[in-house]
Parts: structure tokens; sequence; C-alpha cells
């Protein structure tokens, strides 16, 4: 099974305390309606509460491969669960996983859409291969990154 990691707390904390964007936006405050998943704890962000919505690039630097896009964070602190298996916020039918290089480039021909319950499978065997260092996880109907998988140590 893969390792599932959503935005490093560190830097969900700093949005939370008004870093900028990807966009070098401060991040939206809204309230949810409980189907917004947050990307830092991987769990829906509970209904009535405030959440973050900003636009993130899970990549260190731009480069044509470097997406950004719309996610949600849980606007008070919150932390990943240590719970193994698929993460609250796969509600959805499927999903898009992409592999990518050590130097964050897409590897061509790993991009597939997938049914939620076969992710783990073909994350792991993405993760096998040698020139894939991780794979991103898209929503299969807007694109929007939920999380990044990595091979268990």
């Amino acid at each position: 099974m893969p390792i599932f990691e959503g935005i490093p707390v560190e830097t969900a904390d700093k949005y939370r305390g008004g870093l900028p964007d990807a966009y070098g936006k401060v991040a939206e405050r809204k309230i949810s309606d409980g189907d917004a998943p947050c990307r830092c704890c991987l769990r829906p962000v509970p209904k009535g509460e405030e959440m973050l919505v900003l636009a993130y690039r899970p990549f260190t630097e731009l480069q044509p491969y470097a997406e950004t896009g719309p996610v949600f964070l849980c606007a008070s602190p919150c932390a990943p669960s240590e719970k193994s298996g698929l993460p609250e916020i796969l509600t959805s039918p499927s999903y898009l996983l992409k592999g990518y290089s050590s130097d964050e480039r897409i590897i061509y021909g790993t991009g597939q859409i997938t049914p939620t319950d076969q992710v783990a499978g073909y994350a792991d065997e993405l993760l096998g291969r040698e020139d894939v260092a991780f794979v991103d996880l898209r929503s299969a109907k807007n694109n929007c990154w939920q999380a990044r998988l990595i091979a268990e140590s």
C-alpha cells in the first residue's frame, strides 16, 4: 500500500497564517458544506467549519510540468491521521494518477483514470518502476490535486 501524503502540516500552517498561495494571493475563507476535502489531514472539512481555498503547486520549482490548482484546507490546525488505507477524502468513483520522475517531470504514459478501489494497486505498480519517484493523485473530474503517493519505506 502506498503512503498518501497531503500538504505538509508546516506548509498548511503557513497558509493559515497568511502565506500567499501559488498565485501570490492570501487564501480565501469559506464555510464548508461537509464535502470539501482538506489536502492536509486528508479528511473532509467538517460541515459548518471555516476552510481555506487557495492555489497550490505541489512542486519545488516552476517548470512546464508543475501544475497548479485549487485546494481546500481546514482553517483550524489539523494533522494527517495515522490510519492506513485510502484517505477519507477519496469519495469519488475514480481519480487521475500520474507518475513523476525525481526531477518532478511527468513520465508520459503513466497518466490513467483509475477506479477508487484500484488506486492503491495502480500507484504501487507505478512506484515499483525505477523511473517513478512519486505519483500525484488528482480529481478525475476537475483535475484538482488530492495527494502525493510515495512507496512505503
